[in-house]
């Protein structure tokens, strides 16, 4: 199941970088890879599918937001899992950071394995630049050590990494060809206010 949905717009929509982090050349691609924030497992809920994000969580993602819309770059789309707390996570962090983005709800990414991942990247529109992708451990962590070529790193929740692939196209991404460029974790953030 795929539910699309138009572009998002918020105030303030792309601000100046104020990191010491570079901007992608035109040439390259970028990946976002977010995983949802901390879940509430004590909540009412029926399935895994329906968790929602705990207090915490909300947090994160609000944090995680506002700290992409200053170091960029903005996603131009998204790929989110349709998990309740990814979709959550999508939505604070969108607010908080005043992205600009069309979405599409993926219910492949939920459970998702590297191949179907790989695969929701090889469908994206070159229109668009910088792709992010809404999901869950363990594929996040493990894609992004296959896509640069690196070891695993600890990939908690609400933390994000960028990999840059020198294609021009989505289809020619594959693992082993991007290069790390970070990976920010919530915990490293002040964490904004309210629950």
């Amino acid at each position: 199941m795929r539910i699309v949905t138009g572009k998002l717009h918020f105030d303030g929509l792309r601000s100046k970088r104020r990191s010491g982090f570079p901007a992608p050349p035109d040439s390259m691609k970028t990946i976002l890879l977010f995983r949802h924030g901390k879940s509430d497992w004590y909540a009412d809920y029926s399935h895994d599918h329906e968790r929602p994000l705990a207090r915490r969580g909300r947090r994160a993602a609000r944090a995680m937001g506002e700290w992409l819309k200053q170091t960029g770059p903005l996603p131009d789309h998204i790929f989110c899992s349709t998990a309740v707390r990814t979709r959550q996570t999508y939505k604070l962090a969108a607010q908080a950071g005043s992205w600009a983005a069309t979405v599409e709800y993926e219910a492949a990414l939920y459970g998702a394995g590297l191949m179907e991942l790989l695969g929701s990247i090889h469908s994206a529109s070159d229109e668009h630049s910088v792709l992010m992708l809404i999901g869950h451990q363990p594929t996040w962590s493990e894609a992004t050590a296959m896509l640069s070529r690196g070891p695993i790193m600890h990939f908690p929740t609400a933390t994000m990494a960028r990999v840059d692939v020198p294609v021009d196209t989505w289809l020619n991404v594959e693992y082993g060809s991007g290069t790390l460029a970070w990976l920010q974790t919530p915990k490293k953030l002040p964490l904004s206010g309210g629950g």
